[in-house]
């Protein structure tokens, strides 16, 4: 089985559509498959049937907020090893303990990263090399 060949899989749940819009085009550019969803709701299902390997959750959304699906996939058997990275507009450190403590991969806060920040996460979470870290 050739791993290079397999595009990894990464679910997009975010509600702002223009972001999400911005987020694909740059995460397709470096070789992901992206899935995009825009609520809670569908994040789960997605979940479930795409399989993905990285899941870029956006922590505010209408019905399902991010937390809560969080915690849904860490309780389910089907979902509980894929990884999670939050980006989210908050920036309490409660909101950062709260993802922390339901089993968050990364937590992003949205005003404090950009866009190559986000894609340096992303690869590091799945074992790819993203090439030097900056420092934090």
């Amino acid at each position: 089985m050739h791993m290079d060949a397999v595009k990894k899989k990464i679910l997009l749940v975010e509600d702002d559509t223009a972001l999400a819009a911005v987020y694909r085009s740059r995460l397709e550019l470096e070789g992901f498959e992206i899935n995009e969803v825009n609520n809670g709701e569908d994040a789960l299902s997605a979940a479930m049937s795409y399989k993905p390997d990285l899941i870029l959750l956006d922590a505010m959304m209408p019905k399902i907020s991010g937390f809560d699906v969080l915690d849904i996939l860490r309780n389910t058997p089907e979902t509980t090893n894929i990884r999670v990275i939050m980006l989210t507009a908050l920036s309490q450190p409660k909101d950062k303990e709260r993802a922390e403590q339901l089993g968050v991969d990364d937590y992003l806060v949205k005003s404090q990263v950009v866009i190559g920040d986000v894609v340096a996460r992303v690869k590091h979470h799945l074992g790819m090399d993203p090439g030097p870290q900056q420092a934090s």
